[in-house]
Parts: structure tokens; sequence; C-alpha cells
């Protein structure tokens, strides 16, 4: 066996951890140490495929328990000794793994096989993960790729082309519009080594518009006065600016329906925006503004200025 390498310690995590941790902290590591976010730093690139390697291992369930019951003894795993010893497999599947990972996995036979997951360049905010299936006879067939494709949600409203790259080879794809987190997108033949490239949409946070459902929500900054007196205010949807009723006396935290501007539904139509009151006051005042203010606080308040100064002297 190999040198150990502990795989818990390279993700920071503990060895009950759940698989949701495991992924979580992969993600953080791996978004760390990219060499392409570390161009200046010549031990990013052995340090980010150490926790790709780490996670490789934990992730899958049948690796993990392995690594679990052999990792740490230095025994070999029962199937690395059938037929002689750990099966021939090509240079893909272990590609960039240390020699520990192979000599504790080279023998697995059929099955889930490997799973591999990397960061990949500019379009992608997350991970793909590669799945081998099949006998030992059957390890050249080109195995599928899952990606996830990070859009913005104007753009996944839309649809149509977005471009990106894998391996430093440029691709695009065709969004449907209205396409929801978590939809697949499948290109025949484009994954690493000729398999099917599966795209996997995830909506990039934006800093206006959430969906719940069907629905968009959006906060609208309405000023003081114009909550207060009512009137129209202007709110962005996923198709531009509209112009929207307030009420008089709106407050803060008030939910206002703009009916059919939400998300695309599958069967037709559209859900609703619903428009969050946010009341603000001016950061400054000019002189003419603090006078409105100050009389408003007289008549809020049912004293003239004057009086109230002359009770704050004869208090003083």
């Amino acid at each position: 066996m190999a040198e150990f390498k502990d795989y818990y310690e390279t993700l920071g995590v503990p060895r009950d951890a759940s698989q949701q941790d495991i992924k979580a902290a992969f993600r953080k590591l791996a978004a760390k140490h990219h060499p392409d976010r570390n161009p200046d730093d010549p031990t990013a690139e052995d340090r980010f495929k150490e926790v790709n390697e780490a996670y490789t291992a934990l992730s899958d369930p049948e690796k993990r328990k392995i690594y679990d019951q052999y990792g740490t003894t230095g025994n070999v795993p029962p199937f690395a000794q059938q037929a002689g010893g750990p099966r021939t497999v090509s240079s893909e599947e272990f590609a960039g793994f240390s020699d520990f990972f192979q000599s504790l996995f080279g023998g697995m036979m059929g099955g889930r096989g490997f799973s591999r997951e990397f960061t990949v360049d500019s379009g992608f905010s997350g991970v793909f993960g590669e799945a081998g299936r099949g006998q030992a006879t059957r390890a050249r067939v080109p195995a599928a790729v899952e990606a996830e494709l990070e859009v913005d949600l104007e753009q996944a409203y839309r649809g149509g082309e977005t471009s990106f790259r894998v391996n430093g080879k440029g691709l695009t794809v065709t969004l449907p519009a209205g396409v929801r987190g978590g939809a697949r997108l499948r290109l025949r033949g484009q994954a690493p080594g000729g398999g099917d490239l599966i795209l996997v949409v995830r909506h990039a946070a934006h800093p206006v518009f959430s969906l719940q459902g069907h629905d968009v929500r959006v906060r609208v900054d309405v000023p003081d006065y114009r909550a207060a007196l009512g009137g129209t205010v202007r709110v962005p949807t996923l198709d531009g600016e509209v112009e929207m009723t307030l009420p008089e006396g709106s407050t803060s935290g008030r939910v206002l329906r703009l009916r059919g501007q939400g998300w695309p539904k599958k069967g037709g139509g559209r859900g609703d925006e619903l428009a969050e009151v946010r009341v603000v006051v001016p950061r400054e005042l000019d002189p003419e503004q603090e006078a409105c203010y100050r009389e408003l606080e007289e008549l809020a308040e049912g004293q003239p200025r004057k009086q109230r100064k002359g009770r704050k002297a004869a208090a003083a």
C-alpha cells in the first residue's frame, strides 16, 4: 500500500460527515485552490488535485466504505487481488490520482465504477462528476459527464444561446425560455473522453429578483412622501420597468402583486411578481427639505416650533 492519505483531513471534515457536508467542503476548497484563481502560486494545482482526489473517494458511498475499511490498515482490498491483482485501467480513469488512490481502488469491478469531480472553466460555477459504468471489458466506453451550468436569471427567462468552456474547448448550448434551476440539458459527445455532457442548470443569485415557485419577488424603494401620499412608482420586472399604483399610507414590508409578471409556467401562462415596499428617507437634506420636515414634525406633535422652543428653554 502506498503512503496513506487522510482524505477527511484534506477536506477538513469529520469522519462522520454527511455527504452534503463533504460536497460543501469540496466546493469551498476547489474554488479556493483552483489554479485559475491562483496564477502566481505554483502549488495551487497540486492542492487542487488533492482536494479533488479526496472528494472522489468520499463522495461515492462504495469508495468511502472501502476507504474507511482498508485505507488506514495498509491491507489490500480483496477485489484488488482478483485475477492476479488490480485490473488495468485507462490513463483517463486515474489521471491525476495518487498511487494511494490507485492501489486502493484499482481493482474495483462493475457497479457504478469511478466518480470524479472537477471545477471547469468560466461559464460554470460548480463541479461536474464523471461516472464510468460497466465491467472491465467495457472500460473504454465514453463516460457521461454531469456539469453545473450557472446562468443569469434574465438569461434563463429569455432563453437562447450561451457559451462556456470545458477543458479549453468552447461550447454553445441553447437554453429553453423559462428554463428552471435543476433542468438537465444533454450535449451528445461533448464531454472529455467523448461521452455526453449533461448540463444541470443553476440560476445565479440576482441582486434584484428572486424566485418563489412561479412568482418573482422584488423589493421597491419608495420615498417616504410617496409612501404617505400614494401614487405611481416604477417597478423592475423581467420584461423591463412598469408603473405600479401605490396606495397611500403604505409602510415598509407591504407586498403588492403584479399579476402575470412572474416566471413562465410549463402548461402556459406566468406566475405573478410580488413587489415588497421599502420606505426610504433622504440621506442628506437641503435647507428647503429640512424646513419641510420641521414643519411636518410640528404638525405631528401639534405645537408650533416657537412654542416648543420656549418650553425647552423653560425646562432648562
